[in-house]
């Protein structure tokens, strides 16, 4: 009976605590990972860190002087040297180390031995960053941050710069439209790419920024966001109406900085403009985001007039995309199929669309025209997507390089609400005016009514 009592006060918080640790893994991973997975990660990676370096072959023969100090001093082994580790530093993620590469390695070395690290330190991603030369950072990512997607509490986003999803490392993945002008996104239905644009919408709807739709799904993506925007057209037709405008519009600005560009000689060379951010504030026009949706109604034709109305939108807007950035107009294109097929103009308008975003898509060669040309190996994961992931997807741009990127569940309703709540920013453009979507006036919240009338107090 006493050895049953002892079992029971031992062996019963033991269960409850190794129960409560897979309870925590597999609901709650970020707190697993601060009470356990972080102590443990850091206690391997602080014992075995020379021999694992050692053994991913991430060591240099020591130097001359170091041996001969060595055999001078003491009678211990000789062993290769790893690089320099800096201090490590937790984060509600993973861990983040600095090492200073020994003489003749490069990033490309470390980088080839990631999933050495992440199998020898017990971890579920290890990355790579270059922070200067000869010294990398190692982000030690501890679960999946992309099961159940968590945006970081810091975020600073500022004029044209968007987080609108969380990146593998968990970083968070900022559309930046000042370096990437325009950009390509691409999501079969139910892929999550109405819930990225729907985060793109809600962030720029707080910034003094002109939003323009062309939905051509009737209007049913774009439709909800009628307050904050200033121009929605639902149809090929009105698309052909407003595309000239905004043409007109650019080619104004550019009148507006050649304008200014007639400079005297004491000007300074800080006024000196090629874009209109380099005009003074109070002459600066207000930028202009162009959100298509479903682009491959614009290239879809059934008859002879309606293929010479397609020939001129596509010119218009690959005109947009090759000069409107300098005047502050940038395009979001998005679409299920983007293909050479749709006709004259596809791949030269891709090819003016500096980010691309694919999300799962039916087809290989819509992964492949989106990704195919920047980065090849980014097509197989695009590809892999499953369908019980929605708003996975892959991001990438003309730089070659890529992630893995899943955007966080946002309410329509929430979405609307910041539209409304943003609808005096929308800016005065009389161009667009005709274009102004109508906004139906929400009746006003009547009072209950309560069930007992008071009765006046009398003397």
């Amino acid at each position: 009976m006493t050895d049953l009592a002892t079992l029971l006060e031992v062996g019963g918080p033991v269960a409850a605590l190794g129960g409560g640790a897979a309870y925590a893994r597999a609901r709650h991973p970020g707190i697993y990972w601060s009470t356990v997975g972080l102590p443990v990660s850091t206690i391997r990676l602080l014992s075995s860190y020379s021999s694992v370096m050692e053994a991913c072959g991430l060591t240099v023969a020591p130097s001359r002087l170091r041996v001969l100090a060595v055999k001078a001093t003491t009678r211990r082994e000789i062993r290769p040297i790893p690089p320099r580790r800096g201090i490590i530093r937790p984060t509600t993620t993973g861990l983040r180390v600095r090492l200073r590469l020994a003489p003749g390695q490069e990033p490309a070395d470390v980088a080839a031995s990631a999933e050495r690290l992440r199998h020898a330190w017990g971890v579920h991603a290890v990355y790579v960053t270059t922070i200067k030369p000869g010294v990398v950072e190692l982000r030690l990512v501890g679960f999946d941050v992309l099961r159940r997607v968590r945006m970081p509490r810091k975020l600073h986003p500022d004029l044209l710069r968007v987080p609108v999803a969380l990146r593998e490392d968990a970083t968070p993945f900022v559309r930046d439209y000042r370096t990437v002008p325009h950009q390509l996104t691409l999501g079969a239905t139910l892929s999550g790419k109405s819930m990225y644009l729907r985060h793109l919408v809600a962030g720029l709807a707080r910034q003094p920024v002109a939003l323009v739709g062309i939905d051509c799904k009737r209007g049913v993506e774009l439709a909800p966001f009628a307050s904050r925007l200033s121009a929605l057209v639902t149809d090929p037709e009105q698309a052909a109406e407003l595309l000239p405008v905004l043409v007109r519009e650019m080619e104004d600005r550019y009148d507006l900085i050649k304008t200014r560009q007639e400079i005297a000689p004491s000007t300074p060379d800080e006024e000196i403009t090629s874009d209109i951010w380099g005009l003074p504030e109070h002459e600066r026009p207000v930028p202009v985001v162009l959100l298509v949706d479903e682009v491959a109604e614009l290239f879809l034709v059934a008859t002879k007039k309606d293929e010479e109305r397609r020939d001129e939108m596509v010119t218009q807007l690959i005109r947009l995309a090759q000069l409107g950035r300098a005047a502050g107009i940038y395009l979001e294109v998005c679409g299920q199929r983007f293909g050479a097929e749709l006709g004259k103009g596809a791949t030269m308008l891709r090819a003016q669309l500096t980010g691309r975003v694919c999300h799962r898509v039916n087809d290989e060669a819509s992964a492949k025209m989106a990704l195919g040309d920047i980065a090849p190996e980014a097509v197989s994961a695009a590809c892999a997507i499953a369908p019980e992931r929605p708003g996975l997807a892959v991001a990438g741009d003309t730089s070659g390089g890529w992630s893995r990127i899943r955007t966080p569940y946002l309410s329509l309703s929430d979405a609307v609400e910041t539209c409304r709540e943003s609808a005096h920013l929308v800016p005065d453009l009389p161009t667009l005016k005709p274009f102004r979507p109508d906004v139906p006036v929400r009746p006003p919240v009547e009072s209950p009514v309560p069930a007992v009338l008071p009765r006046p107090v009398t003397d």
